[in-house]
């Protein structure tokens, strides 16, 4: 089977799918059947395709959407500009790349493709819990290397219950809004007393406060606050010990005569959990074999977490999330080399027939 990289990079790039993926996905499956390969698209939306069967089964995963708003497809020599070029359209690229033209003889090679990364992520979630990988691969910009890390990231709010009164006797009431002062005073001291500790590859977690919001009227003492804050946690740390720890601490560091609580924004909703692999797992020694860079942490949340519960999972892909003149990745100026989009799709094309021999 033979597929033209560049040729589906720039119609990748030049299709918009920060609001809508249809386009996207129609793309995707009509080049994969164009290939000779049979797709399936499930009910929230991800491309599937499988080549091979049997044992073992490796897993390539990366998505279709892209953040807003659009930027225009320009190509400056070997240089790919426009929205999705790094995040994630070159990294699709390289796996289509691999997907159609390895030789999976020893075991299965599947495509799994997100539609929802850049918002809910309910497609790798859902993906990742019925694939049953033994590895995934997972295409974001790594600038070749292969990321064996994250931090978890989710959001979640502390709310602050005090007692209204009027605002000319404010010592009648208890002020919601004074006392989330002393809170956030006490989430500042979590990790510190209760946190997971700073991580050998991560480093510490972090937890800001980022939106602050209360009150009713001018004149009346505000009987709640809300404090909405953004966690990156570290291994072994999981969300729901997170909101229980802290809780708990804020309710003995709290103020008194108010009332704390912390609970997760969309609860309901999947969120990347922190995960390390082994440096010496399987997939992350064939993909050094098959030329990746250096083993090292990613520096961005992303649907690995969810893959990595189940299987030894690694993050691979050309472009950078950041570059020495600031952020390339959902900025502006994104761009990936498409000398690099190759150069990945012939790695993982590699590894992928050593991985499955």
């Amino acid at each position: 089977m033979t597929f033209d990289v560049d040729s589906f990079l720039r119609e990748a790039v030049q299709t918009p799918s920060h609001e809508d993926v249809a386009a996207m996905r129609e793309l995707v499956v009509e080049t994969l059947e164009d290939a000779g390969v049979d797709t399936s698209v499930d009910d929230v939306g991800s491309v599937v395709a499988t080549r091979g069967t049997g044992d073992p089964h490796l897993v390539l995963n990366t998505h279709i959407d892209t953040v807003p708003p659009h930027v225009e497809y320009r190509a400056d020599g070997d240089v790919i500009r426009g929205r999705g070029a790094c995040d994630a359209k070159g990294p699709l690229a390289a796996m289509l790349h691999a997907f159609v033209t390895a030789s999976p003889d020893g075991g299965r090679l599947t495509l799994g493709l997100s539609p929802d990364e850049e918002t809910t992520q309910v497609g790798g979630a859902s993906l990742a819990d019925r694939l049953d990988a033994d590895s995934t691969i997972v295409g974001e910009p790594t600038g070749l290397d292969v990321c064996i890390a994250a931090r978890g990231q989710f959001e979640g709010s502390v709310t602050v219950a005090g007692e209204s009164a009027h605002a000319a006797s404010p010592d009648d009431g208890t002020n919601a809004i004074r006392a989330a002062c002393a809170v956030i005073r006490g989430m500042d001291t979590y990790d510190d007393q209760h946190g997971p500790g700073s991580h050998t590859l991560l480093g510490r977690p972090t937890l800001t406060p980022a939106l602050v919001t209360g009150g009713e009227a001018v004149n009346q003492v505000p009987a709640e606050c809300t404090i909405t804050f953004d966690r990156r946690s570290v291994p072994p740390e999981t969300a729901g010990g997170f909101v229980e720890g802290l809780q708990t601490h804020l309710r003995r560091t709290g103020p008194a005569g108010v009332e704390t609580s912390v609970s997760l924004l969309r609860p309901d909703m999947p969120h990347p959990e922190a995960f390390q692999t082994d440096p010496d797992a399987r997939v992350v020694r064939t993909l050094q074999a098959a030329g990746a860079g250096e083993a090292r942490p990613f520096g961005a949340a992303t649907e690995a977490s969810y893959f990595a519960a189940h299987s030894p999972t690694v993050v691979f892909g050309p472009g950078v999330l950041a570059d020495e003149s600031g952020p390339v990745a959902h900025a502006e100026r994104e761009y990936v080399d498409r000398r690099d989009v190759a150069r990945a799709g012939t790695i993982l094309r590699e590894a992928a027939e050593s991985f499955l021999q």
